[in-house]
């Protein structure tokens, strides 16, 4: 147990964390690998690749959505502002 030896010269208040990070960017670093590597998607990813084409645009709407197309439009009520005396400003003082 030879191993043990190494907190005689690291604190383990040191030695762990640090152990423990690169053990972390260790398992990371080749998840990423075996993604990179076994994906086709990813590497264009990271090259910013172009988009994947959409899907072809109709030409025209089909005759049963015409109707709707033209209803009119909702319009929105007015809002009427609330009276000066009422504000929470004023009532405070």
């Amino acid at each position: 147990m030879n191993e043990g030896r190494i907190w005689l010269y690291v604190n383990p208040s040191v030695g762990l964390p640090l152990f423990f990070l690169v053990w972390v960017a260790g398992v990371a670093f080749s998840i990423h690998l075996a993604i990179l590597t076994n994906t086709t998607w990813f590497a264009a990813f990271w090259q910013g690749g172009a988009a994947v084409a959409a899907a072809p645009v109709m030409d025209a709407a089909p005759a049963e959505a015409a109707p709707a197309a033209e209803a009119a439009p909702v319009e929105a009520a007015p809002v009427e502002a609330a009276p000066a005396e009422a504000a929470p400003a004023e009532a405070a003082k």
